[in-house]
């Protein structure tokens, strides 16, 4: 008799399920996916207990007739592919056919859908079907997912805590917001709604309703494309930040993702602004061809695989690295409002029901407010699009000055309110010290010729024309007093400025140091005792690879024994760190098959040698030295930042103070 034996459908779905279902915010996710290819324009959401009582998705999509609504139930029947190369070129969320006999073969589910023609009810009881008839009900779908893992109690056993299991339905309902804005969802959790989004299309207003009013506010407009990729969202200045980095959100066509090395991307794009502990919140909406994406990775479709990741990798790396320098500011002091107490007088009148009605409706011109600054960044985007459509037509771009000239190109009834919002052209011209005064004008300024456009191709974009973008024009700051030796206090006729003497001086001493050796040859100096490091045989029998990676490091090593290298000479500014560990650290992430970058290598030995010539904590300047100190800061490149991502400076404005002293 034969020992293998063909598994009933029963038995495949629950196998099936181990990998679709792992816990309640699988079930959810599928079954919302579901709705969205369904082009439902509301989701409504329920869940009790975390969703292990119960989980029910309604959507006001197409619906299905009885004929599918029955077969949708039969493993891989799905109306998103029908032939092989449909695989190759999947445009909808759901493809594989698994989620819905999957769901219903570990809980007791019951489907109402209508077409429009036709209503029907399916309900089906740990993979038997109970009934199929018809009921009346809306236009769209509505699942009602209950008892789930009750008949496997492993699994069961391994799901966590009810607000665990919420918090994760919380946060794939709040990525599908992301990912969907035009679409309205609804999540209601035990009777009480925890989550909801208008459906706008506005993804300043999503942000403002998951993150909060103080950090949409700090959110800039990122947009970037090559022949293969197109790359849309919001990022958040590097003032904000989180200890996790769960809040760098990615979809590839509006499918949500886990990727590494996109993620990746995006530190890198930060690393400049940001403490190494730290991370960015970042939306990223990624537009390619659907040949170039392989989705059918994993049933649970959170991984996928692409053709051309490594020209992704640089898009979004010189797209945000790009916007960080056109928009970075020092960060402002977040006015934190300590609770007062109230003093309640009796109520002498009953309130008229006319006011309430008026409470309520001004309540409500806050989303509005949302969409109106969303309809200002799209009006600017579109005006950016016809200045580089401009800019293309003139032979001979014209400078422009730091004022006049934007004027005359924006209309009237819009230049107070995007004024501000634009670069300042002339912020990449030289600083001339005024020798007469300590403080200095924009007058002094030399206008630099700049394109209308100044932004450049993605897929040509170098170092060199990276610097070439312009920034915000830096405080001229007027130096008031220095604070316990430690901190420099300036004002300009804005705000108040409170500088980190040490970070300002390490930014500098950076630039001057990385500037140094990128334009000179290094000093080579010989080793008096060889430093021998120890590898691997496969280590050595590729030598000629790792030299190549330490060539613009001007470093070089030799075979020494079967498993052994050796250098023999190094640059001279290598003197001042522990050259044996650093060359030790590079060897064993190259041998671990890791991304070894030489320039991000250099630049964290760079930064250790700014640090230790800096000016230290506790030493007292004179009001010239503290002058000279945030004149050479206002010429680095990026002066905002220390080369270990922490500010420089911090800015206190008037409008702040005034709060404070409640004027």
């Amino acid at each position: 008799m034969a020992k293998i034996q063909q598994l009933d459908a029963h038995l495949t779905n629950m196998i099936a399920a181990g990998e679709v279902v792992e816990r309640p915010m699988g079930v959810i996710k599928e079954l919302v996916e579901n709705a969205l290819d369904a082009q439902a324009t509301r989701i409504e959401v329920n869940i009790n207990q975390g969703g292990t009582e119960l989980m029910e998705v309604i959507d006001n999509g197409i619906g299905m007739d009885r004929e599918d609504a029955c077969l949708c139930f039969e493993r891989h029947a799905t109306s998103k592919i029908k032939t092989t190369e449909d695989l190759w070129a999947i445009h909808t969320l759901g493809f594989r056919g698994e989620a819905l006999p999957s769901i219903a073969s570990v809980s007791n589910l019951t489907l109402l859908t209508n077409n429009g023609e036709d209503s029907t009810r399916v309900e089906i009881r740990y993979g038997q079907r109970q009934s199929a008839r018809p009921y009346p009900c809306n236009q769209g779908t509505q699942i009602t997912v209950s008892g789930l893992f009750q008949k496997t109690p492993a699994r069961l056993k391994h799901l966590k805590s009810i607000p665990y299991e919420t918090s994760l339905i919380l946060d794939v309902i709040q990525k599908f917001a992301l990912s969907y804005p035009q679409v309205a969802f609804r999540l209601v959790h035990d009777g009480k709604e925890v989550f909801r989004s208008a459906g706008s299309g506005s993804l300043l207003e999503v942000m403002a309703i998951i993150y909060g009013r103080d950090l949409a506010r700090q959110c800039i407009e990122v947009e970037g494309q090559d022949f293969d990729y197109t790359v849309r969202g919001l990022m958040a200045l590097p003032s904000q930040t989180r200890a996790s980095r769960n809040y760098m959100t990615v979809f590839i066509n509006r499918r949500m993702i886990r990727s590494y090395r996109i993620q990746k991307a995006i530190l890198e794009a930060y690393k400049n602004y940001i403490p190494q502990d730290r991370y960015p919140i970042v939306v990223l909406d990624i537009e390619m061809d659907s040949h170039l994406c392989d989705v059918n990775v994993h049933p649970s479709k959170w991984e996928i695989r692409l053709s051309k990741e490594q020209q992704l990798e640089f898009l979004i790396r010189d797209t945000l690295t790009r916007t960080l320098r056109e928009h970075m500011q020092a960060p402002e002091v977040m006015r934190i409002d300590t609770p007062r107490e109230k003093v309640e007088m009796p109520q002498l009148f009953e309130v008229p029901a006319e006011s309430v009605k008026d409470q309520v409706r001004e309540d409500s011109v806050e989303a509005k407010e949302w969409r109106r600054q969303a309809e200002v960044m799209n009006e600017q985007r579109q005006r950016e699009s016809i200045a580089a459509s401009l800019s293309r037509e003139i032979s001979q771009p014209q400078p422009l000055t730091a004022g006049k000239d934007k004027e005359e190109i924006l209309p009237e009834d819009l230049k107070g309110e995007v004024m501000a919002k634009l670069p300042d052209f002339s912020a990449g011209s030289p600083v001339k010290k005024n020798t007469a005064s300590v403080t200095e004008t924009l007058s002094d300024q030399e206008p630099v010729s700049e394109p209308l456009d100044p932004r450049v191709s993605q897929t040509e974009a170098t170092e060199e024309t990276l610097q070439t973008v312009p920034r915000k024009t830096f405080p001229q700051m007027q130096v008031l007093a220095q604070m316990h030796g430690k901190y420099i206090l300036a004002q300009d006729e804005h705000a108040l400025y409170i500088i980190d003497q040490h970070a300002a001086q390490e930014r500098v001493h950076f630039e001057e140091v990385q500037q140094r050796f990128l334009e000179q040859e290094p000093v080579m100096q010989d080793l008096l005792v060889p430093i021998i490091l120890e590898g691997s045989a496969s280590v050595a029998a590729r030598l000629q690879e790792m030299n190549e990676l330490l060539e613009p490091m001007h470093i070089h090593l030799e075979n020494f024994g079967q498993n052994s290298l050796i250098c023999r000479q190094l640059p001279a500014w290598m003197s001042e760190i522990d050259e044996q560990a650093f060359l030790q650290d590079v060897l064993d992430l190259w041998k671990d098959g890791r991304e070894v970058r030489a320039e991000d290598l250099q630049r964290h030995r760079l930064a250790t040698i700014a640090c230790h010539h800096s000016i230290r904590f506790n030493r007292v300047l004179s009001l010239g030295e503290m002058q000279e100190v945030i004149e050479q800061l206002a010429r680095c490149e990026q002066p905002y930042h220390c080369p270990h991502g922490r500010p420089t400076f911090i800015t206190i404005t008037e409008k702040q103070l005034i709060k404070e002293f409640q004027r």
